[in-house]
């Protein structure tokens, strides 16, 4: 579905419970930095592809811009206090029709009523969206029983 390197070198392994708790559909936070070093944070969709997290944007927003210059990213995705955190370097997908297949498969996990997810990706369909995947590098879980 992805036009990704899957030739890229190997990165930390996600445990079984990180798997478990990556699965619903929470909402991850990404952090890159601005062009003068300061930190940004932005709410995202993401889905778990292998030990890969795949999120995708609407051209022309801050972040995006922000990996494409530097794409050192780090991913929180949090419920209460139990969370993980994924760093390292994103790779960057251009390409308009997997950028559509990623937010309509995105917005199916996140918006269950069929109806209203429809209209959703009709009107993602007019944006010009830009895929990213993080490998990490360096994975960091607080989970119960760790």
């Amino acid at each position: 579905m992805t036009a990704f390197d899957t030739t890229a070198p190997s990165s930390p392994t996600l445990s079984a419970a990180a798997r478990r708790f990556l699965e619903p559909p929470r909402f991850a936070i990404v952090a890159t930095l601005n062009p003068d070093g300061s930190p940004l944070q932005a709410v995202v969709w993401y889905r778990l592809e292998g030990d890969s997290v795949v999120f995708n944007s609407k051209v022309g927003r801050r972040w995006p811009s922000n990996l494409r210059r530097d794409r050192r990213a780090s991913i929180t995705v949090a419920d209460g206090y139990d969370y993980i955190e994924l760093c390292g370097e994103v790779e960057i997908d251009d390409d308009p029709e997997i950028g559509q297949a990623v937010i309509a498969a995105l917005t199916h996990r996140y918006q269950r009523d069929g109806k209203v997810a429809e209209a959703e990706i009709a009107d993602f369909a007019t944006q010009r969206r830009v895929t990213f995947r993080l490998r990490p590098g360096r994975v960091f879980e607080r989970l119960p029983g760790n």
